[in-house]
């Protein structure tokens, strides 16, 4: 393409010094001919370029969907608590919208106001999971739908809830038709950590990594569930409705222990 732009660039400077002469000598049909072709020459020279020229970077469509219903949608397909890195690669491998980090920084800081100001307004909140010390959970985000039990963490729940979150993202795959490549990747990522639910850097088979996911859960998931309930049972003795779901101060924990 760069060398048929360079002759034609040639061409309409040949044209335009033959233009200068017709009309310094007054060839006036000679000018008139002459001005055609140099139109023709500039209109071709602008379809070159303008077929050159690359393809602008592609934006992403901002989602009509709230920020809010996002995040809903990826804890609900999850069904843990799950941060907020894990929010956002969910969002972008199934849903393909455009959602960042960023913009989940004061999410639960405003569902908590909207809570206190207005309890049980909402159908759901967008709460924290509360540590075995009944404080919020940093950079975790559940649902207040949730039984307590789900809303906890013992000392496995980071382990259980990633195997967990790992089946229902293969589980998931398994109910399309045609996966995104963006959602097996996430899957491959996440198969990484699971012994036995990929080989090597392979893409992961979904029913595999479900296989596995599985086995390793059943080593962890009665421990983390006694351990849960403990945890619910002192949040629901001891702590008033909204501390329940966004998570005692420091202070409110230690005249709960006493």
């Amino acid at each position: 393409m760069s060398d048929s732009l360079d002759a034609l660039e040639r061409r309409i400077a040949e044209l335009r010094a033959e233009v200068r002469r017709a009309v310094k000598a007054k060839e006036n049909s000679l000018a008139r001919s002459l001005r055609g072709d140099l139109r023709r020459a500039e209109q071709a020279w602008d379809a070159a370029i303008t077929s050159e020229a690359p393809e602008p970077p592609h934006e992403p469509e901002t989602s009509l969907v709230p920020i809010r219903e996002q995040v809903h949608q990826a804890l609900a397909m999850l069904g843990v608590p799950t941060a907020a890195k894990l929010i956002v690669a969910v969002n972008d491998a199934f849903f393909s919208r455009e959602l960042r980090g960023s913009q989940l920084t004061s999410l639960r800081r405003d569902e908590e106001r909207s809570f206190r100001g207005d309890p049980y307004a909402r159908p759901y909140y967008l709460c924290a999971a509360l540590t075995d010390r009944l404080s919020p959970a940093r950079g975790l985000f559940a649902d207040s739908t949730w039984p307590p039990e789900s809303r906890v963490l013992g000392p496995l729940s980071p382990r259980v809830d990633f195997l967990v979150s790992a089946m229902r993202v293969a589980e998931h795959l398994t109910r399309l038709a045609e996966p995104p490549a963006g959602a097996v990747r996430l899957l491959s990522r996440m198969a990484q950590n699971i012994p036995g639910a990929v080989e090597g850097f392979a893409p992961a088979d979904p029913a595999t990594a479900i296989r596995a996911a599985q086995a390793e859960l059943e080593v962890h998931l009665a421990t983390d569930s006694a351990q849960r309930a403990e945890v619910a049972a002192r949040a629901m003795r001891q702590l008033p409705d909204v501390e329940r779901l966004f998570g005692a101060t420091a202070m409110n924990t230690l005249r709960g222990a006493c």
